[in-house]
């Protein structure tokens, strides 16, 4: 397959500044329940392809589904490409690369039967509508996807790359009265089908949280000291920096470019922060990303100070800096663009004990439900929360919403926990959703952080 892509690509490749072709074969497999009855079924086996070509700084975008459409197609983008360029093409160079990526593989999903994969979720999802008479509905889904790229481009990148994702996911809605709460909780693996078994614990823990939340109070809005498990402080970086960090926001955007630059202090000294392809099965994680360019550990901030941002090769390019390995595509049938991966806070050295102890009236916030970004401001809505008295958890909270401004908030940073762990997630940006990436961190602690409450 690599050899029939070289040679389609060899034959074209002076017509433009940049030519690269993507070949994508899948095979998808997903099962989902709402509520007492299966939601649906489904199972596919695609083979898609994508061309995207450069001249003079004009993009094109071309997708086929049967190889012998590929000449016509690519002639179709070079064509576009040389109607739209009117600048000067400005891509970073990168060391050509020929690989071969296999999955390492414990038990293949794709050698588990249908009834099989049926009668695990039906089980799962029994457990959560017969946890209390309290849950309205439920939702739980599990998926398997295996899927093998090819990818050449005129910068000599020769890849085959293989990927498997498998997910689980479990959702509550219990209501008491007119309060309704819910809950969520969700696995995944890039080696095995094993992720999908015994997970009776986990999948309860949605139920108990959606529960414990239709007996908490709301919160009284004010301004606290917070502190973030670890799954919402992963969000909140991923969501409120991490985007910032991503090179073309910056680029087009002179205010950014301003307020973003590097060796600039951005956050207290205790704080760093990474974006990590190569952090070993995780969502965000593989060799070589959708321009060829090995994975890599960048450090977004370093003890406080803002080091790197995240870049395809164009970005690279454009503002003179390294390739970072970010350049990402949902599938074979969308363009690659600059993404996150893993995303997260590096552990500290403060115990979450110590964290609250010094706390004499505060706010823990477990989780995430919902949120949005605005340039620099933020608003999360936490899925749990609990306040925090005399340096003890004391009574849950409900409708913990937090707001404010990323740059003061990463300056108010002033514990990180000594404890970290990478979570599940999946991430939108340009039309491309959900693309797999992984949030992480410790316990941190915020001060001064506006909370509402209903």
């Amino acid at each position: 397959m690599k050899d029939r892509l070289l040679s389609a690509l060899n034959a074209r490749k002076q017509q433009v500044d940049y030519l690269e072709l993507r070949l994508e074969q899948s095979e998808y497999t997903g099962l989902s329940f709402r509520g007492p009855l299966m939601d649906g079924i489904d199972r596919s086996f695609a083979l898609r392809g994508s061309i995207r070509a450069c001249h003079r700084g004009g993009w094109s975008f071309v997708t086929f589904n049967r190889l012998e459409d590929l000449p016509h197609r690519i002639e179709e983008a070079i064509q576009q490409a040389h109607l739209v360029g009117a600048e000067t093409t400005q891509l970073a160079e990168i060391t050509p690369v020929e690989a071969t990526v296999p999955v390492t593989l414990g038990k293949d999903p794709r050698g588990v039967a249908l009834t099989e994969k049926r009668a695990l979720l039906e089980r799962y999802n029994r457990l959560l509508l017969e946890a209390d008479p309290r849950v309205q509905t439920t939702m739980a889904g599990l998926s398997d996807d295996f899927r093998t790229t090819w990818y050449v481009n005129t910068q000599g990148a020769v890849i085959e790359q293989e990927r498997l994702d498998v997910s689980g996911r479990f959702g509550v809605i219990a209501r008491a009265g007119n309060v309704v709460r819910q809950g969520f909780a969700s696995v995944h693996s890039r080696t095995s089908f094993d992720v999908l078994e015994n997970l009776e614990e986990e999948v309860m823990g949605a139920a108990q949280r959606a529960l414990r939340q239709l007996e908490a109070q709301s919160v009284k809005g004010g301004q606290y000291t917070v502190v973030l498990d670890p799954y919402l402080a992963g969000v909140f970086i991923h969501e409120a920096f991490g985007h910032l960090s991503e090179a073309d926001f910056i680029y087009e955007n002179p205010r950014m470019q301003e307020l973003l630059q590097l060796g600039k202090p951005i956050a207290h000294s205790s704080l760093s922060v990474v974006d990590d392809a190569t952090v070993p099965n995780q969502p965000g994680s593989f060799a070589y990303d959708d321009e060829g360019v090995p994975a890599q550990r960048k450090y977004l901030i370093q003890d406080g100070i803002l080091n790197q941002r995240l870049h395809n090769l164009e970005t690279a390019g454009k503002l003179h800096e390294r390739p970072t390995g970010n350049a990402r595509a949902l599938d074979g049938t969308h363009p690659p663009l600059v993404r996150m991966t893993n995303t997260g806070i590096l552990p500290g050295d403060t115990p979450f004990a110590d964290m609250i102890a010094g706390v004499e009236e505060g706010v823990y916030a477990v989780r995430m439900l919902g949120g949005q970004t605005n340039g620099e401001m933020f608003t999360f809505a936490a899925a749990e929360g609990f306040m925090i008295r005399n340096g003890q958890l004391a009574e849950p909270v409900s409708d913990v919403t937090l707001t404010g401004n990323v740059f003061q908030t990463l300056q108010d940073i002033d514990a990180v926990g000594s404890d970290m762990v990478w979570l599940t997630g999946g991430c939108g940006k340009g039309g491309q959703s959900p693309l797999p990436v992984a949030v992480g961190g410790p316990h941190i602690r915020i001060k001064n952080v506006v909370v509402g409450g209903r």
